[in-house]
């Protein structure tokens, strides 16, 4: 019976880190403040956005855009100054390019 608990608890601490995001439209509202950098080496965070939730798995920088708040995991508020922001990203064309360039921002989407 622990090892049932055990692995349920292991399973769902893992589906937590799916990366839904929502954009709110107040800052009160979210969770992390976001801001869209100019270039890659600028970014906390390459992000790649997906077109299927599935995809979004973990927390490596593939976004999916739920269609409702209560459906994502995180509430992003997108600031327009970098210095207002807890977290820069830059938006890259290819998957593979997606991921964490500062490991230590990485706690805020987690």
């Amino acid at each position: 019976m622990k090892k049932m608990l055990t692995i349920l608890l292991v399973v769902s601490s893992v589906c937590t880190y799916a990366q839904k995001v929502f954009p709110v439209k107040y800052p009160s509202q979210a969770d992390v403040k976001v801001f869209v950098v100019d270039y890659p080496n600028q970014a906390d965070l390459n992000v790649y956005k997906v077109e299927y939730q599935s995809q979004s798995n973990g927390n490596k920088g593939l976004w999916y855009e739920a269609k409702y708040a209560s459906a994502s995991d995180k509430k992003l508020y997108f600031v327009k100054y970098a210095n207002q922001s807890d977290l820069k990203i830059y938006y890259v064309e290819y998957r593979n390019q997606a991921g964490w360039r500062n490991k230590a921002k990485k706690h805020l989407l987690e």
